[in-house]
C-alpha cells in the first residue's frame, strides 16, 4: 500500500469513527436520525432504517422489566412479543412517505420534499444522514440548510469532494470516485460499519 493510500484509509477511518460519535451523542440525548437520498442513494436511506429499527449484528434483546410490561397487558401474546421484539434506534427515512413527497412537491416545490419534513419534525437532538454521490442535488442541499437551522448535526455520504453538501456538514465522508455506481457500492460498507458500531 502507499503512503497516500495508507493516509486516505487513516482519513476515511477518522471521519467514520466522527459520524458513530456523533450518533450515539445523539441517541444518548433521545433523538433520531433522519434520512434523505435520490434515487440508489434512496434505497440506501431505507436499507439503513431497516438495520437500526431492529438488532443488527448485536442482539438487542428486551429487558425483563420490559417482557414483565408486556406479561402485564398483553395477555396470551405477552410471551411471543417478550420474545420477539427487539430494542431499536429511531431511525427515519425521509423517502418513505409517497403521499406527503407528492403533496409537497406539488403544493410547495419539488426541492423541498426533505426540507419540509425536516421543519416538520426535526430537534436539535436529531442528526441528518444526508446522502448524495454527487453533494450537489438541490433537494438534498436545501435539507441540509433546513437542518442546520433547526441547530440538528448533519452527516454527508458523498463521492469525492463532497461538491456543495460539503461545507453544510458536521462530519463528510466523501469516498475516492466521480462514477455513481461505484460511489454507490462504496457507501454500503460505510454505513454498515456505522450501524454495526452503534
Amino acid at each position: 500500500m502507499q503512503p497516500q493510500d495508507q493516509n486516505s484509509d487513516q482519513n476515511q477511518t477518522a471521519k467514520i469513527a466522527a459520524a458513530i460519535k456523533l450518533l450515539i451523542a445523539s441517541y444518548d440525548a433521545g433523538g433520531s436520525l433522519l434520512i434523505c437520498g435520490n434515487g440508489g442513494s434512496a434505497a440506501d436511506c431505507e436499507h439503513i432504517v431497516g438495520e437500526l429499527m431492529k438488532g443488527f449484528c448485536l442482539p438487542r434483546s428486551l429487558s425483563a422489566q420490559d417482557r414483565d410490561r408486556l406479561s402485564a397487558i398483553c395477555g396470551d401474546d405477552a410471551a411471543r412479543l417478550g420474545e420477539k421484539l427487539q430494542y431499536g434506534l429511531p431511525a427515519l427515512s425521509l423517502v418513505s412517505h409517497s403521499s406527503l413527497i407528492t403533496a409537497i412537491a406539488n403544493d410547495l416545490d419539488g426541492d423541498l420534499i426533505f426540507a419540509q419534513q425536516i421543519w416538520a419534525m426535526g430537534k436539535a437532538t436529531d442528526v441528518l444522514l444526508a446522502i448524495s454521490t454527487s453533494g450537489n442535488s438541490e433537494n438534498i442541499l436545501l435539507a441540509a440548510k433546513t437542518a442546520r437551522a433547526k441547530n440538528m448535526k448533519v452527516i454527508g455520504l458523498t463521492g469525492a469532494g463532497g461538491g456543495k453538501l460539503a461545507p453544510l456538514c458536521d462530519v463528510l465522508i466523501d469516498v475516492a470516485s466521480n462514477d455513481v455506481a461505484s460511489i454507490q457500492e462504496m457507501h454500503l460498507p460505510i454505513y454498515h460499519e456505522i450501524c454495526r458500531q452503534l
